[in-house]
């Protein structure tokens, strides 16, 4: 939730929290910028009557409201949603909200009917809202398991967690494709055991978080300098990892500029990073039938973290539309 992409998890995660899920583009879980009340007198005037056509439990052909968070790939994601919940016949909307703090609260009130989120860090965020700030972490590396444990948490909230994706948008380190090939370095094992001495390009919280300095310490025994604190995935890291002045830098697994800078990820062998597949989640009364679930079933099928990290480039790189990036996709994909 940084790339913000400017997230944020909560010290709660055992391997990445909320601030940390930065992208070039906007944080995944921002702080909150605006009121809850601000919002929901916004969603009111912009959403009318169209809220109040759905039919209850999303059976029918009625309207819907998919939920956008404001960065690239959240963006991307609500207009695939949207897309694919048109051709089932509904009639969808996108509504761009600032971030998780302020559309969770509407999902559960049904202002917004349908979201598209990462299932380690949604998982974290209601574990936090339930057992505080400081609660024993639900997620791990397991996808199952962390979509299981994320289902009891948005259950009796009102929510249902729809089949997670294959595409996921997780923690990631990359270095310059001449550092790879000259210690020949496919993975993070492999770092650690070409016995290099490195410095990161990352956030200052790397120092401490679990899935950052002492997770790379601990599970691959990379022999680490220090951390420059240039940022998650930002330009500046990036800048730093290509001319040599860092050589790891923490970004995601979609981050569409690696090519632009000559940086290559490192694969995660030993899977450090907690399972953030994407994950749609919905509000059980007025989107938890079984139609919304078969379109956005479909999505999940075909979606993969390749075709996602693509989609953001287009926006991010090419300046194409979000929306026109998503009904391309699916026009491709024969789901539009």
């Amino acid at each position: 939730m940084a790339p913000s992409h400017t997230t944020h998890h909560t010290g709660a995660t055992p391997h990445r929290t909320a601030p940390t899920r930065r992208r070039t583009t906007g944080l995944r879980a921002l702080a909150a910028g605006g009121t809850v009340t601000a919002l929901a007198l916004s969603l009111a005037a912009c959403g009318g009557s169209d809220l109040e056509e759905k039919d209850g439990g999303g059976g029918g052909k009625g309207s819907l409201v998919v939920g956008s968070a404001q960065f690239t790939e959240s963006k991307v994601l609500s207009q695939l949603y949207a897309g694919v919940l048109k051709k089932a016949g509904y009639k969808a909307s996108v509504k761009t909200v600032k971030n998780r703090e302020l559309y969770a609260p509407e999902l559960e009130k049904g202002r917004i009917d349908v979201v598209p989120e990462y299932a380690a860090t949604m998982a974290e965020f209601l574990n936090a809202k339930k057992n505080g700030p400081k609660a024993e972490p639900v997620a791990s590396n397991d996808a199952d398991e962390t979509v299981e444990a994320l289902r009891k948490l948005a259950g009796p909230r009102g929510l249902k967690v729809l089949e997670a994706g294959k595409a996921a948008d997780q923690n990631a380190f990359a270095v310059s494709k001449d550092y790879a090939k000259k210690h020949k370095l496919k993975t993070l094992s492999d770092l650690g055991r070409s016995k290099e001495r490195v410095t990161i390009a990352a956030g200052d919280e790397c120092e401490t978080r679990p899935f950052c300095r002492p997770g790379l310490e601990k599970t691959y025994g990379i022999d680490i300098k220090g951390i420059d604190p240039k940022g998650v995935g930002s330009s500046q890291s990036k800048q730093a990892v290509k001319d040599g002045k860092d050589q790891l830098v923490l970004t995601t697994t979609t981050d569409a500029t690696l090519e632009q800078f000559g940086l290559v990820l490192l694969q995660d062998d030993k899977k450090l990073q907690n399972a953030d597949n994407v994950v749609p989640v919905v509000n059980a009364k007025d989107a938890g039938g079984k139609k919304v679930a078969e379109a956005l079933d479909k999505l999940n099928r075909t979606l993969t973290t390749k075709d996602l990290t693509e989609l953001n480039r287009k926006v991010d790189q090419d300046r194409e539309k979000p929306a026109d990036v998503a009904e391309e996709y699916l026009k491709s994909k024969g789901l539009a």
